[in-house]
């Protein structure tokens, strides 16, 4: 039997990204990628980019979640924003952390002045610049560059959906994957994003697993408790044969950080009548 699970999407800023370079983030104006949901889950499943995972080795592969059939209502479209982001600047702080729990490292910084400021005091070394995974200590605990760290900051372009609550929803045969995965929303494996990492969801994800597909769900759903829009806009995959289906490049292939691969499928965008709401949202 076909059933849906419901997610709902909602925080202060969201990002979900369809071209994105390096100094150039954006997001879609209008919703959440399919791309984007699909990572969120396969994150929660213990899914790490790589398709062999040796910290969770029964994380479902990719393809199993490229498979669902995915459905978004925007119940409050929110306000595009732009963020100029600087980035590739600025010292390098030896934590106090780093050498509680690397004592290697206490004989790496010895020589190195100390700033007492707090409780710990600041250590850094003045001449380092750039990103700290650029920064490891060799085998003596002495810290190392692995290459070249002196960089200019850079400023970056940064498009977020503010203030932003959207109903996702994927559709599937199979009622037990649904409900595995239904649980690992309440209970990730990896950290849960809306799109991109600064941007943390603000409600509980998971609205759980219903009997039918994306359209009779949604049509039972009530609106979100802060939505704005009385008859908000759905966004539905279908086959690519169907009258006012357009296409649309998010379906993931690979979310390899060097290999990154999207195909195109095709979803249609329109109203769907909401009737006397089944499902209802908690605390409205």
């Amino acid at each position: 039997m076909t059933a849906t699970l419901l997610i709902r999407l909602a925080g202060p800023l969201q990002a979900w990204g369809t071209g994105s370079r390096f100094l150039h983030r954006d997001t879609d104006p209008e919703r959440p990628t399919k791309s984007g949901v699909i990572g969120l889950l396969a994150a929660a499943d213990g899914h790490n980019r790589n398709q062999h995972d040796a910290d969770y080795p029964d994380a479902l592969s990719l393809a199993v979640f490229a498979q669902l059939r995915f459905g978004v209502r925007a119940d409050r479209p929110g306000v595009l924003i732009r963020d100029f982001h600087t980035v590739g600047g600025g010292r390098f702080p030896i934590r106090p952390r780093d050498v509680i729990l690397d004592h290697r490292r206490t004989a790496g910084i010895s020589d190195i002045e100390s700033h007492e400021e707090g409780p710990f005091g600041v250590v850094d070394v003045p001449t380092w610049y750039g990103a700290p995974k650029g920064i490891h200590p060799d085998e003596s605990g002495s810290l190392q560059a692995k290459a070249a760290v002196g960089r200019s900051p850079l400023i970056t372009t940064r498009w977020y959906l503010s203030d932003a609550a959207f109903v996702a929803a994927v559709e599937s045969n199979d009622h037990a994957l649904l409900e595995r995965l239904s649980d690992r929303l309440d209970c990730p494996r990896r950290f849960l994003w809306l799109g991109r990492k600064n941007c943390p969801p603000a409600e509980r994800l998971n609205h759980g697993v219903h009997d039918g597909p994306i359209e009779s769900v949604l049509e039972r759903t009530a609106l979100l408790p802060n939505a704005t829009e009385a008859e908000p806009y759905v966004w539905i995959e279908t086959s690519p044969n169907e009258r006012n289906s357009v296409p649309v490049a998010d379906q993931p292939v690979s979310f390899s950080s060097r290999h990154r691969v999207h195909t195109q499928r095709w979803e249609r965008r329109r109203h769907i009548p909401l009737s006397e709401p089944a499902i209802r949202w908690e605390f409205e």
